[in-house]
């Protein structure tokens, strides 16, 4: 099974909680009235793009009305397509920093406990290892002796270095290490792991600023990608998320993970339109390979076929 295709696989919930709904909507109308755009609004709202996006997408869809793109019930499906596909590539700049350009690029991973944070550094290390970078993992989350247990598993199954202290330790010095330690032994590419208890713990924000700015001390530019891993189960409460997260750091991306378990995968729309911050990879599985770069047109292709 390729990608594209575990990728159909695991928005399988999704898509029940969406296009099929539009199909069953669809079918129940000959043509296109009040009624039919009042069932169309709810249908959005419930299937987790949320409020506002919800009425960015239905003035969309009265313009097209009006422009005569849209003529019949089924001409929507289509044109719905295109829309999210717009709104998930719309204003996206490329990093100026990239892996192929700066040395070593350093990514901070953060996020609540439970989100697949510390699987998704792992996954991550394993996708740069296949292109033969050299990876280092810093387990700066250093208040859960089990996240660095985890990270040191990751290391060896993936051929990671790490770098670790003891639980309890300033996580800031651990990221601090690290940094020195990649740029001084010239590695590819720096993952930070961080702690992710409640994003409403004050001092957890705070904990994340400091590491934030301690990696711009060992190595100039750093982070140069500022990882917020959200759990696609999650639905709406994710924008809550990405607001407080974009408090403390600046927040560059988006992990989407348990794709595969949610039928709320519609709440990556919702984070795109109304954060403007963009969704860089997806998990779709519990595979090793089942983390990968998100593609917007490949999202929206499997989303509504």
């Amino acid at each position: 099974m390729n990608f594209f295709e575990k990728l159909k696989e695991s928005l399988t919930q999704t898509r029940e909680n969406l296009t099929t709904k539009l199909d069953k909507l669809i079918v129940g109308y000959s043509d296109i009235d009040q009624n039919f755009l009042d069932d169309l609004e709810e249908t959005l709202i419930l299937s987790d793009v949320g409020p506002t996006t919800t009425e960015k997408l239905m003035i969309a869809v009265r313009k097209g009305i009006r422009k005569k793109i849209i003529n019949t019930p089924e001409d929507l499906k289509p044109f719905l397509q295109k829309e999210i596909s717009n709104i998930l590539t719309q204003s996206e700049e490329p990093n100026e920093q990239s892996p192929e350009n700066t040395k070593p690029f350093v990514i901070l991973v953060t996020g609540v406990n439970g989100a697949g944070k510390t699987t998704t550094i792992g996954k991550l290390a394993a996708y740069y290892r296949s292109l033969n970078k050299s990876v280092m993992l810093a387990a700066a989350d250093t208040f859960r002796a089990a996240a660095i247990d985890q990270l040191e598993v990751w290391s060896r199954r993936t051929g990671a270095t790490l770098i670790k202290h003891d639980e309890g330790s300033d996580p800031s010095s651990v990221a601090l290490d690290a940094a020195k330690a990649a740029k001084a032994r010239d590695f590819d590419i720096l993952i930070v792991d961080t702690a992710g208890r409640l994003q409403n713990k004050f001092n957890l924000m705070e904990e994340l600023k400091k590491i934030n700015r301690v990696l711009g001390k060992g190595i100039h530019g750093a982070p140069h990608e500022t990882l917020l891993v959200i759990d696609a189960t999650t639905g709406q409460n994710a924008l809550s998320q990405v607001e407080l997260f974009t408090k403390a750091a600046p927040i560059s991306g988006i992990v989407l993970t348990k794709l595969d378990g949610s039928a709320k995968g519609g709440v990556i729309i919702a984070i795109k339109s109304e954060m403007s911050i963009p969704v860089k990879w997806i998990g779709v599985g519990e595979g090793l390979n089942d983390l990968r770069p998100f593609n917007s047109e490949e999202f929206a292709a499997a989303l509504f076929n």
